[in-house]
């Protein structure tokens, strides 16, 4: 393994890390480094500074607000997996902290890092875009539908900083993922969310970037039971085909995995 040298810096605050960033000359944020330390060993990152963002103390909380849970972006994975106040609020959010990567993995990722880094098969986008959340930077508030634009990459611009979450806190939700066998990447994983008046499907690990799967959500709409998916077929064209499943087979598990979401509420 190799890494090329570069600066590091620890910053206090938002503000700081900000300025930093202006000042550097090809720097990268650190939020739990799971994605990008990987990333530089393999030679495929390359800063020349790594700003640590995860120790400042405004990203990492949680809390609840009306019809909503604002969790910090600095708050790691098995944080919001043993939450108290997410469990009480969104027991699906609970479960899928509780379900990425392994123990060493939650215990340095970062949620904010996560979304950031935008992997196709990572399991927050698809709890963003069910939850309706919303993402705050240090610049502006943005839809998590508008934030995901495509594979590793969202509206973030250049020294943009993700500071805190807000998800809307639904009647009933449920994730359920098909986990590659060695990664624990979703291939794929389907979160369902049901506001009442709304239902919300969202889907990862199937596409380059997390998508609603609209035909889902207007089943579920006529009736919120699995045999009323029963029917449903999920073109694959656009799905994507690798090692471990072809699109054919991806669209296969998005219904079954929608239908044991289902099942579980």
């Amino acid at each position: 393994m190799y890494t090329a040298p570069f600066r590091y810096f620890r910053p206090s605050s938002v503000a700081e890390a900000e300025k930093m960033f202006g000042a550097c000359t090809d720097a990268r944020y650190l939020a739990g480094g799971q994605s990008l330390i990987p990333a530089m060993k393999q030679r495929l990152a390359s800063p020349s500074e790594l700003i640590d963002i995860a120790r400042i103390p405004a990203l990492c909380f949680i809390r609840t607000a009306p019809g909503a849970l604002v969790i910090g972006a600095g708050t790691l994975h098995a944080s919001v997996a043993a939450s108290r106040e997410v469990h009480d609020c969104i027991p699906a959010l609970a479960v899928l902290a509780g379900l990425i990567g392994d123990p060493a993995v939650r215990h340095r990722g970062t949620l904010g890092g996560s979304i950031a880094n935008n992997d196709p098969a990572a399991d927050y986008p698809a709890a963003l875009v069910a939850l309706d959340a919303g993402v705050l930077t240090n610049r502006r508030k943005i839809p998590a539908e508008q934030f995901f634009t495509g594979m590793f990459d969202t509206v973030l611009e250049a020294g943009e900083i993700v500071t805190e979450i807000a998800f809307r806190v639904p009647r009933r939700a449920a994730y359920v993922k098909f986990p590659n066998p060695a990664s624990r990447y979703a291939m794929p994983g389907v979160f369902v969310a049901d506001f009442g008046d709304e239902i919300r499907v969202a889907v990862t690990g199937a596409a380059s970037c997390v998508f609603r799967a609209q035909k889902i959500e207007s089943a579920l709409r006529r009736q919120f039971a699995p045999n009323a998916l029963a029917g449903i077929e999920i073109d694959p064209d656009g799905l994507t085909s690798d090692i471990f499943a072809s699109a054919q087979y991806r669209a296969h598990l998005i219904r079954v995995m929608a239908q044991r979401a289902v099942s579980a509420l």
